[in-house]
This record gives structure tokens, C-alpha cells and sequence, in this order.
């Protein structure tokens, strides 16, 4: 009877470490089975911050978003992009990506161009923390088509402001 206890507690040690491993990992793995997905963040804009809607920098701040289907269009209308504090932004207009094509969300003020591959959100605030965050994209029927969270520390090691999550 002295050793079963022993071996009974490791048991219990390595089957509590596993479900430790099991809960830890789902949220920053979660992978959705959508061909839209969030393909990087340029989540720190270059130079010094300045949401200023003339003369700042929110425009350097976007994330991109690419159609990873092999033959099927996406309209963005009515996808909705968010932050962890619930920052958002909904494409209202018809904004058309082929297989393969992407679309860069950006801060700021601008015009927003199919050709250029370009929306503005219209609000010279900046949306991505610098210091980490999570992005979410939402289908128009609500469902999450992908998320991603990042830190500064732990998922930019070059230190550019830039994070690429798919090829």
C-alpha cells in the first residue's frame, strides 16, 4: 500500500498539468473555417503617435484582410472588425475581394479604393494597442470568420510594429 499512493498522486499531477496544457491553448489557437482572415497588423504606425485627423499617423495603423479562397469572391459588406475593448468598424459598402486579393483597413481619413486595396475607417483614433490586443472578424450573419491575439513582447521579436498571423 506505500507506493500506490505515491503513484497515484503523480497520476493525478501529470492528468491536472494536461488539462492545464488543454485549457491554456484554445483562444489564441482557435482556427475558423473561413476563407476571410486576418492576415497581418500593423498595429504600431511608424513615427511617434499622433491621432490627429490632419498630420497624424492613424493611416499607418491597419490591418490587412485577404480572401485565402481558391475560386470563391467575398463582399466585406457588412463584416465587422473589433478590438478586445470593443472598438469596432463594419464595412457598410460593397467592397469585393477575388481569390487571393486583400483588402488593408487603415485608420484615419481617406478614399476608399478596390484598385489601391484600401478602406478607411473614418476615425483618426488609433484601434490596435501598441501594447497587445486581440483582433476579431466577424461574418455578416454574425459567426467569427477569425481572431488573433498578440503582445508586443511576445509576438513582434523584429520590434517593427508589424505582425504577420498568415502567408
Amino acid at each position: 500500500m506505500g507506493k500506490h499512493p505515491v503513484i497515484a498522486a503523480a497520476v493525478t499531477a501529470v492528468t491536472v498539468g494536461a488539462l492545464a496544457v488543454a485549457v491554456a491553448a484554445p483562444a489564441q489557437a482557435a482556427e475558423y473555417h473561413s476563407a476571410l482572415k486576418i492576415r497581418g497588423v500593423q498595429y504600431d504606425a511608424p513615427g511617434s503617435d499622433s491621432n490627429r485627423c490632419s498630420g497624424g499617423n492613424t493611416d499607418e495603423e491597419y490591418v490587412t484582410i485577404r480572401n485565402y479562397s481558391s475560386s470563391a469572391t467575398i463582399n466585406l459588406k457588412n463584416y465587422l472588425v473589433k478590438d478586445a475593448a470593443g472598438n469596432r468598424f463594419r464595412f457598410t459598402a460593397n467592397h469585393y475581394l477575388q481569390p487571393g486579393d486583400y483588402v488593408k483597413l487603415r485608420g484615419g481619413n481617406g478614399s476608399d479604393s478596390d484598385s489601391r486595396n484600401v478602406v478607411y475607417r473614418d476615425n483618426c483614433n488609433f484601434m490596435w494597442n501598441n501594447s497587445g490586443d486581440t483582433i476579431y472578424l466577424y461574418k455578416p450573419a454574425g459567426s467569427r470568420s477569425d481572431v488573433h491575439a498578440y503582445t508586443k513582447r511576445g509576438s513582434d521579436p523584429d520590434n517593427n510594429g508589424y505582425i504577420r498571423f498568415h502567408n
